[in-house]
């Protein structure tokens, strides 16, 4: 799988409006061995996100971790796009430490692409999970999130 990171970067970008707002960064946009995509994108540190204790506000950090999400989604299925919208059905993020400055969300795809791909061939509307994990810039864990994604046909 090839992937074109600066592509994904601006897709992601440009189709949520929201993630610019926040100044989300991407850090890395990378093929797996296993034939998945990983993605990581930061957050910066900034007042205009901060909560009532001074780290980032969980809303931010649940948009960190789910634009994480879209561009795995993006990455492993962007050629489909003429044929299938990806939508996210469902998340569930736990938040296990504060954080404080920074923070970082590393996604992965948790299907094999090619598998999800021959369910929407097949006719069916595919789910993948992608985990993502969420750390400090230290590399301190602060949460996990799962997001369930699936592609629509057109």
């Amino acid at each position: 799988m090839t992937i074109d990171s600066r592509q994904v970067a601006a897709g992601i970008l440009e189709a949520v409006p929201f993630a610019r707002t926040l100044g989300i960064e991407f850090v890395e946009v990378a093929p797996e061995a296993d034939g998945g995509v990983r993605v990581t994108v930061r957050l910066p540190d900034s007042p205009a996100h901060h909560n009532h204790i001074g780290g980032p506000h969980a809303g931010a950090m649940f948009t960190l971790a789910e634009t994480a999400s879209g561009a795995v989604a993006l990455a492993a299925f962007g050629e489909l796009l003429d044929r299938a919208v990806p939508l996210v059905t469902r998340a569930e993020i736990a938040y296990r430490k504060r954080a404080m400055g920074p923070v970082l969300a590393t996604a992965r795809l948790c299907r094999p692409v090619a598998e999800v791909v021959a369910e929407l061939e097949s006719g069916q509307r595919p789910e993948f999970p992608v985990q993502v994990d969420i750390v400090t810039e230290e590399g301190r864990p602060t949460g996990e999130m799962t997001v369930v994604w699936t592609l629509r046909p057109n």
